[in-house]
């Protein structure tokens, strides 16, 4: 008699532990969806895509900067898994060096130094340096306004530390913010215009700023490495029937690095570069918004299977962007075997964004048994954060 009351104990505890846990998860339910609005979604979904939690998941709305795991997607599509950019450098028949863009995102000056080592192998002197950036058109992005914010950035096939400059004030004197990379006299009207006294600023592609800056930033590193030059810098063309190719340079970055530093910076100014390029992979060069916008949209209908989804531009800088918690579910979806190039915190593994009045978040939380559970979190109401959301939804998966 004693052995059936301790196990009619136990068995009551049970129930009433499992009453009690439901109740908890009930209201945290019911807490969850009331922080969100007329002007928000929200969406969580288990491993295999079932909707665990939903409110205006087929709302379209502005997802910010996590459009970058679409732009993402994209680029795999096209570009391939083994790709990596290319520059090359060539010498015409006058004696000039002529370097032609291909659209690297990642040139930058830990990465030119090699790149003038392995020039210097091939040639000691040149006259003129001619810079080719015709690989795309002229593209402003939709959505960039004139200031000096990174995040405006402007795009090109030749360009070298994302159209940035970095430095700080010492004593009344400019210098450069990076050890790696001189303060060129190039740009030093530019940052005492800036006013500032320490700040990473973003260059125009106005009268050929941007790829002049890239020539003069080239040309620094090239007479480092005994590389000497007689001549100006000017923006060109490469003529392949009577220019002579010296070095092709490959990138030392794979796809996959450039993805994760695209993500993990969520940095505008890659994810345009690779959404301009997936659109020459498409359509052949030059490159243009146009491009990849066709490319994205073939990839969004034929792989994704969306059909009413339009992406202005790559980075989600454009408010012409918008999309659903549905439709991002199928991006999430296909992204899972690369959720490792996201940020992770904790069991969460993300994408963050935001514009004036808008938060987004979108991404997985890992359970207990290694299962990635999909979410997409998009504020839309001026004011509000994903944090007490983010929150609520780590309790509830």
């Amino acid at each position: 008699m004693k052995l059936n009351i301790g196990k009619l104990f136990y068995f009551i505890l049970i129930c009433l532990l499992f009453v009690f846990t439901n109740t908890l998860y009930a209201k945290d339910q019911t807490r969850l969806l009331n922080l969100i609005g007329t002007n928000d979604s929200l969406l969580a979904a288990d491993s295999h895509g079932k909707i665990l939690i939903s409110k205006n998941a087929g709302k379209k709305l502005l997802p910010a900067s996590t459009l970058k795991v679409l732009t993402s997607l994209i680029a795999r599509h096209y570009l391939k898994s083994d790709h990596r950019f290319i520059t090359e450098f060539y010498m015409d028949n006058s004696g000039s060096l002529k370097i032609k863009g291909y659209g690297d995102p990642l040139l930058i000056s830990e990465i030119i130094p090699e790149i003038a080592k392995k020039l210097k192998t091939k040639i000691d002197n040149f006259n003129d340096l001619i810079l080719d950036d015709s690989y795309f058109d002229p593209v402003t992005i939709p959505g960039v306004t004139s200031t000096l914010n990174p995040y405006d950035s402007p795009v090109g096939a030749l360009c070298v530390n994302f159209n940035t400059v970095n430095f700080k004030r010492v004593q009344g004197k400019y210098i450069s913010a990076e050890p790696q990379t001189p303060l060129l006299d190039f740009v030093i009207n530019r940052v005492r215009k800036s006013g500032l006294n320490q700040e990473r600023i973003v260059l125009s592609s106005i009268n050929n700023e941007t790829v002049l800056y890239a020539g003069h930033m080239f040309k620094y590193f090239f007479q480092n490495q005994g590389i000497s030059s007689t001549g100006t810098i000017k923006t060109g063309r490469v003529f392949h029937e009577t220019d002579k190719l010296v070095l092709r340079y490959q990138s030392s970055f794979s796809l996959d690095q450039v993805i994760e530093k695209l993500l993990g910076y969520s940095n505008n100014f890659i994810a345009n570069q690779l959404f301009i390029k997936a659109g020459i992979e498409n359509s052949g060069p030059p490159g243009n918004l146009e491009k990849g916008r066709m490319a994205a949209s073939d990839y969004i209908k034929n792989i994704l299977k969306i059909d009413d989804l339009y992406m202005d531009e790559g980075s989600g800088i454009s408010r012409k962007n918008k999309i659903s918690c549905v439709q991002m579910l199928k991006v999430l979806q296909e992204f899972k075997p690369w959720h490792k190039l996201m940020k992770q915190k904790g069991r969460t593994f993300y994408k963050t964004g935001g514009l004036s009045g808008v938060k987004t978040r979108a991404g997985y939380i890992q359970n207990k048994d290694g299962s990635l559970y999909p979410f997409v979190v998009m504020l839309n109401t001026s004011g509000k954060r994903t944090e007490t959301i983010m929150n609520l939804l780590d309790k509830i998966i």
